[in-house]
């Protein structure tokens, strides 16, 4: 069985959480709890990526320790993490020491290698992307992402870079899954065949760091530091290590990072040429996703209009957050957060799709059968009362997890609901309780049974929902993953009274 190995990138603490932090961990927690509901080993981290000259600059604009503000802000993105029910696997702060362990170690392996020199940097630099820009990149005298740049000249070590040049598009070219989605594979390709100069990494005048080994003027690079977090989760230095052997050397695993479209070039870039200079396997898998606005507003604080998570989970609720935002948004578009579509899409999809068809089919049990699984003839479950096509269902739902296609299994979902619902309309079962009561009792169990398929599928999306409404059928939590996905409900149960799961926004 393969491992997968499933990473956010590690956020920047100079600042609260805000939408953006929260989808990224959002995709990332949906394909984990996914695969782990069939069958694979999963490995899933996140964490607070926490040196570097902004943070220096927000603990002084707060006349706070730098310790004393990272403590803070980072708490702030591990109670999002805990409130957004991500089931995360380990928490990284890049100011523990097994990280500062494990970047040291990556640095000495990478001069042992020769891929280090001591050179002097004289170009762009932006503090609020941590990232160094070539001129042909700026646009109007801006970096592409619109932060203001500063012209630095100081003494720095280089990576070799461009020495990996050719091993990289020999590298895409043999693995064209390796970003996701295409556009973005077919931009970094482009980008390196445009020609790649070796890499600054490391800062002189930053004291917010860690520290170049054997030159203690130096801080590493935040960015050659933020990365290697994905091998300290994992036990690095220590490549013996249970966690390193089978989520990263093991060459039947899947190593997938989540990131965001502004950080594609530092994840599909210079992390694979580092990991190529050190001898380290690479990744399987970058899935790049677009950017957030706010009723159609580029989300900025000088517009006052940045999206607050935590308001919105007070307000709303966590699945209903979790169901539009993925909904909302295909992976690797730019997507646009509308309050007046959030309230749709909750009241429409969960409250009138499948919450109507949970409360009226559990409803018409307690009503027509004092609240029992229908015992039905098989011979009955078939032409109108066939039951689903359960390996048909799973196969089209592993095919969009296959290709992260969360929007997809979305879409799957609500067709499995449209289709009861309709049955409901044309089979009529609190008149079949009259006229033919076994037939009702087989309406009534095809309907149950479709509420179960769509319970199991919403697990990964809305987990809390998601098992009410399996509690409501009296599913076993024995019978809830992925490979009793074709086991029927059991006729006989006794169902709980029907409640209502999801609630309409007024």
């Amino acid at each position: 069985m393969n491992n997968i190995y499933i990473t956010t990138p590690i956020y920047y603490v100079n600042d609260v959480p805000h939408i953006g932090h929260v989808y990224t961990t959002l995709i990332s927690d949906i394909i984990a709890r996914f695969m782990r509901l069939d069958g694979y080993d999963v490995k899933f981290v996140t964490g607070t990526d926490e040196h570097g000259q902004k943070i220096e600059k927000a603990a002084q604009e707060r006349n706070m320790s730098l310790l004393e503000f990272t403590d803070g802000t980072s708490a702030v993105f591990r109670q999002l993490a805990d409130v957004m029910n991500y089931s995360y696997d380990d928490f990284i702060r890049t100011t523990e020491m097994r990280h500062k362990k494990a970047v040291t170690a990556l640095w000495t392996s990478l001069c042992d290698n020769g891929m280090m020199y001591l050179g002097s940097y004289a170009g762009w630099y932006s503090v609020r992307d941590e990232a160094f820009y070539q001129e042909k990149e700026l646009i109007d005298g801006k970096a592409p992402t619109g932060a203001e740049v500063e012209w630095i000249e100081e003494p720095s070590y280089f990576f070799r870079l461009s020495a990996f040049q050719e091993k990289l598009l020999t590298f895409y070219e043999e693995h064209p899954d390796f970003i996701i989605p295409k556009y973005r594979y077919n931009e970094i390709i482009s980008f390196v065949k445009s020609g790649l100069k070796d890499l600054s990494v490391s800062r002189k005048n930053v004291v917010w760091g860690i520290k170049v080994p054997n030159d203690d003027k130096h801080v590493i690079y935040v960015w050659v530091d933020a990365l290697a977090n994905y091998l300290t989760v994992l036990g690095f230095p220590d490549v013996k290590s249970k966690a390193y052997q089978d989520y990263w050397e093991n060459d039947n695993n899947t190593v997938l990072h989540v990131v965001g479209k502004d950080i594609l070039r530092f994840h599909a870039v210079y992390w694979p040429a580092i990991l190529m200079a050190a001898g380290l396997p690479l990744p399987k898998r970058i899935l790049a996703h677009g950017w957030w606005t706010n009723e159609g507003q580029k989300i900025s604080k000088s517009l006052g209009n940045v999206i607050k998570p935590f308001d919105l989970v007070k307000e709303f609720g966590v699945d209903q957050l979790r169901y539009f935002l993925i909904k909302e948004m295909p992976i690797g578009n730019d997507g646009d957060f509308k309050r007046s579509s959030f309230i749709k899409c909750v009241n429409s999809d969960l409250a009138n799709n499948i919450g109507n068809l949970v409360q009226r089919t559990v409803s018409l049990l307690y009503k027509e059968c004092e609240g029992k699984v229908p015992v039905v003839n098989n011979s009955l479950l078939r032409n109108e009362e066939i039951l689903p096509d359960y390996q048909e269902i799973l196969e089209k739902v592993r095919g969009c997890i296959k290709y992260y296609n969360l929007n997809g299994l979305i879409h799957i979902i609500e067709q499995l609901s449209s289709i009861a619902n309709e049955y409901i309309a044309v089979r009529v079962p609190w008149k079949l309780s009259k006229s033919d009561p076994e037939v009702m009792k087989a309406v009534l169990y095809k309907l149950l049974e479709y509420i179960r398929c769509i319970g199991l599928l919403l697990q990964p999306i809305i987990p809390d929902l998601s098992s009410k409404i399996l509690d409501q059928i009296n599913l076993p939590r024995c019978r809830r993953d992925f490979s009793k996905f074709s086991v029927p409900i059991s006729m006989g149960e006794i169902l709980p009274k029907p409640e209502p799961i999801f609630a309409k926004i007024i």
